[in-house]
């Protein structure tokens, strides 16, 4: 097993994309409600007092690695462990999904004969360049060797650990696939890439596949001058009266019911449940666990399944304190609600 391991891709250098960090990108989009000819909006526009200039403070001054994980021992830990892994499924019923988490916000979605890799990070740091930004504490669920064919990728937006260039150039090398994404993203990824933009609400069609791009409560940029100039969001993907929703990555806002209300109760929701420390300055950023199990019930969803958690330590709170909140908001609520989970990387979900 172990000798098997070595050859396979748990995690890649990252990109040296530093002509990121100073790049000042101008679109020429319509203007709209969350558009204002330069810069992208929230539907929920956090106070005057809630400054940048707070978050840049915090950002400096903030101890970034305090989870104090034993890399070694959670990759030995990786590699004794027996694993299932995902096959080709051409012949799959449109019915037949299953959902592996991959880790972070990178889950593999097979809905019938479709595989659909969502945010895919396999990089060591989530940065400009290797050694740059938060590192990854353990490997990816699946490496890149063993996935399946993928159909399409589904990217939120820019930020390190959602947009990882070095995954995307190895996906592409591998399987050409279309990437959807929202506005404006397109401008970071190579030329040669296939790249499908989207507003909010709009959708495109992949074979039997519906994919909305869905509003989130965020934020982009990937250096100091391009904040909010590429839009962020989820995914709504539709066949038929089924949907699976992913959220990307997002705070909590009325957004999670105008998209029940368009869409109706998904049968799986990907909801992210981490990253949510300190809470003046995340609050409008990412939902804390027990705003993510509101989004769940919003979204009357079957079924949910956390992400965003356990690999990058990307604020305050520690590695176990998102899964052991969600834990107390279950406890709060109707031992009838429908099911809201967390599984570790690698780990399948059948739907």
């Amino acid at each position: 097993m172990k000798q098997d391991l070595e050859h396979k891709n748990f995690q890649l250098p990252a990109a040296r994309c530093l002509s990121h960090t100073w790049q000042q990108p101008v679109f020429d989009f319509l203007a709209s409600n969350h558009f204002n000819g330069t810069h992208f909006l929230n539907a929920l526009r956090p106070p005057e007092a809630h400054k940048r200039s707070n978050f840049i403070k915090w950002m400096l001054k903030r101890r970034s690695s305090t989870w104090k994980v034993d890399r070694k021992r959670e990759y030995a830990t990786f590699e004794q462990a027996s694993r299932s892994l995902p096959q080709n499924r051409p012949n799959a019923r449109l019915d037949d999904w299953q959902v592996w988490f991959v880790g972070h916000a990178t889950v593999l979605i097979q809905i019938g004969p479709y595989n659909l890799l969502t945010d895919p990070v396999w990089a060591e740091y989530a940065g400009p360049k290797q050694g740059s930004g938060p590192r990854r504490v353990c490997p990816a669920g699946i490496a890149l060797e063993e996935l399946p064919e993928i159909h399409a990728v589904l990217l939120s937006h820019n930020h390190y650990d959602h947009m990882d260039i070095a995954s995307l150039n190895w996906l592409h090398e591998r399987f050409a696939m279309p990437i959807y994404t929202g506005l404006g993203n397109g401008y970071y990824l190579p030329e040669h890439f296939q790249v499908y933009e989207m507003d909010w609400w709009q959708s495109a069609l992949l074979g039997d596949l519906k994919f909305v791009y869905t509003p989130a409560q965020h934020g982009s940029g990937r250096g100091l001058r391009d904040q909010n100039r590429a839009l962020w969001g989820g995914f709504s993907v539709l066949n038929g009266q089924d949907h699976c929703f992913f959220a990307g990555d997002t705070g909590y806002s009325p957004h999670f019911k105008d998209i029940f209300a368009k869409y109706g109760a998904p049968r799986i929701a990907l909801l992210p449940i981490g990253a949510y420390e300190p809470r003046l300055l995340m609050r409008y950023l990412h939902m804390n666990p027990d705003e993510a199990f509101q989004a769940h019930k919003d979204l009357h969803a079957k079924c949910s399944l956390a992400i965003h958690y356990r690999t990058f330590q990307l604020t305050d709170e520690s590695r176990e304190q998102p899964e052991d909140d969600l834990q107390k908001a279950r406890q709060k609520s109707s031992k009838l609600m429908n099911p809201f989970i967390c599984i570790r990387e690698g780990k399948r979900l059948t739907v």
